[in-house]
């Protein structure tokens, strides 16, 4: 008998108009701090129906970037704590999730965010809500906060019980507002979520099974992706799998795919879920290697008849950027060098060597 842990705390409530229909449930405090982007969670129109219907006084905090920064979270950690907010609310794709989750913990520990990555957290963080609107990381329902770290130049996650949401709302119409290059981009994060979650080394039954369907059911959008066509239903199914993949995550953690990605992401500033994309034929290549049943079954899940279909579906969908990112030897052996020393590589299957990961990243680019 499989001996497994599956914890998952958030309660997510799935559909139309799941925020105006929460209410007062929105709030879990008495004052919240309200964490966004500059622009997605009023366009999208998700922050509106926050303000429409919740009961508290709240604080905005609207100045998170992509990819946040330290700095960024400190002044919303003392923004929280000097306003006396004690509950969080954010909103938006994974940069403002994420750096709610830091925040939560700022507010209520003396501390430095670089000290939270060597020492932890003493007082529990506040609570959240998370209201998505990408469908993408799936940081909605899991306990890990994604930040760039400049001192040591490159994106790294941190993780704890409490960061995981008490409550995440999901509504498809949230993301109707993203433009077609950043729903390809999130959806393929989220994909690269189900299909590294499956293919961890930390994997059970349990995360399989989420996983699993996950994966089933992005095939089923391939085609409107392929076409650009992205519709309602499409975009309720890619909500659903971007969630199913964060919650295999939670269980499975993430492997070479995103230690050898973050550096594209930080130096080359190419998307996160387009940075996992082009790598992510060359990792299944490599996992066939060891784990050929499993990689099997993921195409199978998606239709596809083999790697090379997998990579050409890849090519397609991100036809316009293909050939953009150049690296040389040098900046390949750095890269792949560095991942070497992240808990991704503990998680991946067959435990690649750094030759292995030069290779990835190398057939990855060059092709």
């Amino acid at each position: 008998m499989e001996n497994f842990k599956f914890f998952m705390p958030t309660q997510v409530v799935f559909g139309q108009d799941v925020v105006k229909q929460a209410g007062g449930d929105l709030a879990l405090g008495t004052k919240a701090l309200i964490v966004t982007g500059k622009s997605s969670a009023r366009r999208s129109g998700a922050l509106g129906d926050v303000l429409e219907v919740l009961p508290t006084p709240y604080v905005l905090f609207d100045e998170v970037e992509n990819n946040p920064t330290v700095e960024t979270v400190i002044r919303g950690g003392q923004l929280a704590q000097e306003s006396g907010c004690d509950f969080i609310i954010a909103i938006g794709g994974g940069s403002p999730l994420d750096a709610a989750k830091v925040m939560a913990v700022l507010a209520v520990n003396d501390t430095h965010p670089l000290d939270l990555y060597k020492e932890g957290w003493k007082v529990p963080a506040l609570p959240m809500v998370a209201i998505p609107t990408t469908a993408g990381t799936g940081s909605e329902v899991t306990q890990y906060a994604v930040l760039t770290i400049k001192e040591e130049e490159t994106k790294k996650g941190l993780g704890g019980p409490d960061l995981f949401p008490k409550v995440a709302y999901l509504d498809p119409k949230y993301t109707e507002s993203l433009p077609l290059d950043v729903t390809i981009d999130t959806a393929v994060d989220a994909l690269s979520h189900l299909v590294e979650g499956y293919l961890s080394g930390r994997a059970t039954s349990a995360s399989d099974l989420v996983a699993l369907q996950g994966i089933a059911l992005w095939g089923t959008t391939i085609s409107a992706l392929r076409r650009g066509e992205v519709n309602q239903v499409v975009r309720t199914a890619l909500l659903l799998a971007s969630s199913l993949g964060g919650i295999t995550i939670a269980q499975t953690g993430t492997t070479l795919v995103h230690a050898l990605g973050y550096p594209l992401t930080y130096f080359h500033d190419y998307p996160h879920g387009r940075a996992n994309g082009i790598l992510m034929t060359e990792y299944l290549r490599y996992t066939q290697t060891v784990a050929p049943e499993r990689v099997a079954t993921v195409l199978e899940l998606l239709d596809l008849a083999s790697i090379d279909a997998f990579g050409e579906l890849m090519d397609s969908l991100f036809s316009q950027y293909v050939g953009k990112l150049v690296l040389n030897s040098e900046q390949i052996q750095l890269y792949a060098s560095r991942a070497t020393l992240t808990k991704n590589i503990a998680n991946s299957l067959g435990k690649p060597s750094l030759d292995q990961l030069t290779k990835i990243l190398e057939d990855s680019i060059i092709g």
